[in-house]
């Protein structure tokens, strides 16, 4: 009697720009995926390309099947997390994939929709959070902690003990050392070392870093940046 071949996991991405291309290749690449559509607002209607239908992001409610997984493919941090939080689904709905170039010690842990790109290195104890992005040649070092809705660029290090709050991105080939944190939806310039905690809702560039820019998106940005400034005088 012939085997029964495996059902493979149903797969929805969500972006169809150059984030996304890379992503795609992940997925295709995998034998037990398949993927089913594209998704993009860039799309005014639904078509098909080599039977991966291609669409709007209104199209996912009518592709949903149970078992269907859904991975964001947008390199944006903000953008992400608007669309995560507009779609009607769980954590549990979201894959996480890592390439297979990629170094994930048994002992880290990654959240649900994150992303781990080409030759991108998790080392032991290392913690990534959900529907996050560790860029190609990135490595996240021993007992380090990733945020939600974080992107670690390509080349970028951080090294032991790294903390990140939610939103962080961290630029092209830039370092933190070991035990610095720095704070939600601040910006690492490309190229930067970071030598001190870097505050919430900032941007810090440079070598070592220095904040050139605070954000101010409504009071409870502008109550923590007051907080924050207390602190350091």
């Amino acid at each position: 009697m012939a085997r029964k071949k495996p059902n493979k996991m149903r797969i929805i991405i969500i972006g169809d720009g150059g984030h996304s291309k890379v992503v795609q290749e992940m997925i295709f690449a995998k034998e037990n995926y398949h993927v089913v559509a594209i998704l993009d607002d860039k799309y005014e209607r639904g078509f098909q390309i080599e039977g991966v239908i291609h669409a709007p992001v209104s199209y996912l409610i009518k592709l949903l099947r149970k078992g269907t997984k859904v991975v964001i493919a947008i390199g944006d941090n903000k953008v992400r997390k608007e669309i995560v939080e507009q779609l009607p689904l769980l954590p549990k709905h979201y894959l996480s994939i890592a390439h297979p170039s990629a170094i994930v010690s048994k002992s880290a842990t990654i959240g649900f929709g994150s992303v781990i790109m080409p030759h991108a290195i998790i080392n032991a104890n290392a913690e990534v959070g959900m529907y996050s992005i560790i860029n190609t040649s990135a490595i996240v070092e021993h007992d380090s902690i990733i945020g939600d809705y974080s992107h670690v660029s390509p080349n970028a290090t951080l090294a032991g003990n790294v903390s990140t709050g939610e939103g962080v991105h961290v630029g092209s080939s830039a370092t933190i050392i070991p035990g610095k944190h720095l704070g939600k939806w601040s910006i690492i310039g490309a190229g930067s070392t970071v030598i001190e905690h870097i505050p919430a809702y900032s941007k810090a560039v440079g070598s070592p870093t220095r904040i050139i820019d605070r954000f101010v998106n409504n009071d409870k940005t502008k109550k923590e940046g007051e907080l924050i400034d207390r602190a350091k005088n």
